[in-house]
């Protein structure tokens, strides 16, 4: 249960409204509060705020209404104490409460069940990059121990060689890891394997390709350090000639070694390093995407240097061309392909939204190398805006042949793109480069799922949840179109037999009657369901892509509570005002679906949105509870997030979450087993693994590993109580990670 306001928050939060200290809270005192609230966390009103020009006066008057609790212009402070009391509003101690839960139950574990929830998330990509760092040490103490042991080169070079060998060994595995993860087909590739991808996340390949050039970097820069300041510098003093005639066959000047094939090629490789390390940074990206794309043209040349630098084989035998071999082959291929599919036209068509949002629905090409599945993300070029520029965009629904992306104007390439559309422009094709990435390869293999997941990397999951809702009614409306129209008779029994608890029909009895039965509106063994946790700092984060999540929560059903799609909660806060609000939407939906019954009922998506950003003034933090409960019939979306789905504030309570959850799938079992003894044969011959497979939970998170890790804990402890109680039910935790 959630620790409500104490005595002095509200007497706070009074104090802050009661401006004029009269004892009394006026309608003009809640309303300047309103604006002083509404000015610090949305400075820049959205239409869904209430203080937005668009939005009329009535709305924030039935808002201010809804917190006076009367109809009266002022209310007694006492008063008012009670009807604060009545919200259930959290307190703001609730959160710090949350994360020392959360400690104390990681500090209660054994070490073994610590050791194996650390390792469910960061485990096997610890051991990817030990395995890196492990070749990085390999090769430097391989060429230390080479250099630092042959008396000719330390007594023709000094410490210089050692030094720049030593980085050089580094470097051989460094550069190959660097290029590999610029491969997109490499990491789609290790993507469908569920296995590997857990060792080889190449999900984080941007992350893991931004580490890894500061390291090549250091590690060229030290290298070059040792030649110059090193090697170059002892070996060509007239002392070591003797040493240096013996091993090169010539005597060497300090202008020799720079002027030869290793030393300019080195310095050219290593200033083409810098130029594009310095078009990488953000400023750069930011102002100028293009220019960043340019200079990344220049590890071409840098590449070309790398190979030849080594080629003369003073020291030893060029290694480094072999390392670079493969991972610049793929490079080199990728980005030929993606230049002639530039000149590949893909017939497309382009929506603008809203201010903020265009869609693009583009067909499928007729030739790909990996089936397209909503949830992966293509590289998406628009000729008619630049022909030079890729950018990648999750696809968010795939149907009839069809893909579409949904795009937020939030840079320099996507703002003109968004006047394009609004310019009246018409988009006739764009060119399109994957598809990439497969993420959550398992999430189908279950019927019951679980998503926690932060920041804008978990954005594929929403592509998975909208294309599964389209695909689940698109197969529903086919059920009912194959149905042909049944006696009176049987329809009263069609009627009966809906309900779960009742008996149905075998199949013997329909075949006998020459009926076709229409598929019934709720089937606990066909029933399907994803609870979706949604983690950001800001709210502002969640108009991300409000726009599908809001798709998916406008489609829900009236069923008994633990299979109804998620809808808002109205709080006592405005009891009336977003109980209207709900039942208006549910009655209208229920009677517009009466007709078309477009939605499958055997589908159950619930989305909750959690935002951890703190507030530490009462006012505030009381204000944002209130707008995020307040619903009205002309608009269900919250007026402070712009969603219809509920929002909660600070970390997500996962155990408060997971048993809900675990009490849900018991009662599912009971429904489930309910019909398998009242189903007759045609239900008892059924698939043998149907039951097993309902009675597993996916569990797949993407996040901070601090959460993972409690996350993990959690399903295994719930693992064990499903072994404890009889119920078999397995909560598997999957690692799921978008970058």
């Amino acid at each position: 249960m959630p620790q409500p306001l104490s005595d002095s928050e509200i007497q706070e939060f009074i104090k802050s409204i009661d401006f004029n200290n009269d004892g009394h809270v006026s309608y003009q005192e809640v309303e300047k509060k309103l604006d002083d609230v509404a000015n610090e966390i949305d400075p820049v009103p959205k239409k869904h705020n209430l203080h937005h020009h668009e939005r009329k006066a009535s709305d924030r008057h039935r808002f201010l209404r809804s917190v006076l609790g009367t109809d009266k212009d002022r209310i007694p402070n006492d008063d008012f104490a009670k009807k604060v009391r009545d919200w259930d509003v959290p307190s703001l101690v609730q959160d710090k409460q949350k994360d020392k839960d959360a400690s104390d139950f990681l500090k209660g574990l054994s070490w073994s069940r610590r050791l194996r929830a650390w390792w469910s998330v960061e485990g096997p990509q610890t051991c990817f990059i030990a395995f890196v760092v492990a070749m990085q040490l390999a090769f430097a103490i391989w060429q230390l121990g080479k250099y630092l042991t042959t008396s000719p080169y330390r007594d023709g070079w000094g410490w210089g060689v050692v030094v720049a060998k030593t980085s050089a060994g580094a470097l051989y595995p460094t550069m190959f890891f660097l290029l590999l993860s610029m491969s997109r087909w490499f990491a789609t590739f290790a993507r469908h394997s569920y296995y590997l991808s857990q060792f080889i996340n190449w999900d984080r390949s941007q992350s893991f390709h931004i580490k890894i050039s500061i390291a090549a970097m250091a590690l060229a820069t030290l290298h070059v350090i040792g030649h110059l300041c090193g090697s170059f510098v002892f070996g060509s003093m007239a002392s070591r000639q003797n040493v240096v005639t013996s091993v090169l066959g010539q005597e060497m000047s300090y202008g020799d070694y720079v002027a030869s094939r290793p030393g300019w090629t080195g310095l050219t490789a290593l200033a083409c390093f810098y130029l594009i390390g310095a078009g990488s940074v953000p400023q750069v990206r930011k102002w100028s995407y293009e220019a960043f794309q340019l200079v990344h043209l220049l590890m071409f040349p840098m590449i070309a240097m790398l190979i030849v630098h080594g080629t003369r084989g003073i020291f030893q035998w060029p290694m480094l061309g072999y390392f670079l071999a493969f991972p610049t082959l793929l490079v080199i291929i990728e980005r030929v392909r993606r230049l002639l599919l530039g000149f590949h036209k893909i017939p497309a068509r382009l929506i603008v939204l809203d201010d903020e949002t265009v869609e693009i629905t583009m067909s499928i090409p007729k030739t790909h190398w990996f089936p397209y599945e909503a949830g992966q993300y293509i590289l998406l070029q628009v000729p008619q805006i630049s022909f030079f520029q890729w950018h990648p965009f999750t696809i968010s629904t795939i149907s009839e042949g069809e893909a579409q992306v949904h795009i937020k104007a939030d840079g320099d390439w996507t703002r003109r793109l968004k006047d394009f559309g609004k310019e009246g422009k018409e988009l006739t094709h764009v060119g399109i480069d994957g598809p990439f990435g497969a993420p959550a390869q398992r999430f189908y293999d279950f019927d019951y799922t679980i998503i926690v997941g932060a920041g804008i990397g978990v954005t594929p999951f929403s592509g998975i949840l909208s294309h599964m809702q389209h695909a689940e009614d698109d197969q529903w409306r086919n059920l009912r179109r194959a149905s042909r129209p049944v006696s009176r008779r049987s329809s009263r029994s069609r009627k009966s037999s809906s309900r779960p608890g009742s008996r149905a029909r075998s199949m013997s009895e329909k075949k006998a009657d020459g009926d076709t039965e229409e598929p019934a509106p709720y089937d606990p063994l066909r029933h399907r369901r994803c609870d979706f946790h949604w983690i950001v700092k800001s709210k502002n984060n969640l108009l991300w892509f409000s726009d599908l999540l809001n798709e998916i929560s406008t489609s829900y059903f009236t069923f008994p509570s633990c299979y109804r799609r998620i809808t808002p909660s109205p709080s006592a806060i405005s009891t009336s005002n977003a109980a209207a609000a709900v039942d208006d939407l549910s009655q209208r939906q229920r009677q517009e679906e009466a007709g078309t019954k477009k939605h499958n009922p055997n589908l159950s998506i619930r989305l909750t949105t959690h935002v951890t950003q703190k507030r530490p003034n009462i006012a505030t933090h009381i204000y944002r509870h209130l707008l995020e409960a307040h619903r009205t019939p002309s608009h269900p979306k919250s007026p402070l997030t712009g969603l219809i789905n509920p929002t909660e504030f600070g970390r997500p309570d996962l155990a408060a979450i997971l048993h809900a959850h675990y009490a849900d799938m018991l009662q599912l079992a009971a429904e489930r087993k309910q019909r398998w003894d009242e189903g007759g044969e045609t239900v008892a011959s059924m698939d043998e693994g149907l039951e097993e497979k309902k009675r597993r939970v996916g569990v797949f998170f993407c996040g901070p590993p601090v959460i993972g890790e409690e996350l993990a804990a959690r399903c295994e402890e719930l693992t064990l109580r499903g072994r404890a109680d009889g119920s078999g039910l397995e909560y598997r935790f999957m690692i799921e990670v978008f970058g």
